[in-house]
């Protein structure tokens, strides 16, 4: 399992989560309208939920229902 990123992100894009990250798995380019965490190198250590100002950060069996489309959504962004 691993921290997921939903839609409260969308627009935000508050870098703060990314700064905390000990191995560096928040990943987004300029144009991008949100951050995404790379499920594989999720470490599961929890600093970045409580760093986001929007409160977007859920790990995975935590997420909203209205915001479970986020799993897929962050595993696909690391398919391209």
């Amino acid at each position: 399992m691993a921290y997921i990123i939903a839609e409260p992100c969308i627009g935000v894009k508050d870098a703060s989560c990314v700064e905390v990250c000990p191995v560096d798995c928040i990943h987004a380019t300029d144009s991008d309208d949100m951050y995404y965490i790379d499920p594989n190198e999720c470490i599961d250590c929890g600093v970045c939920a409580p760093e986001c100002p929007v409160e977007a950060i859920f790990f995975e069996p935590d997420l909203p229902d209205e915001w479970k489309r986020f799993i897929q959504i962050n595993a696909d962004y690391f398919k391209k």
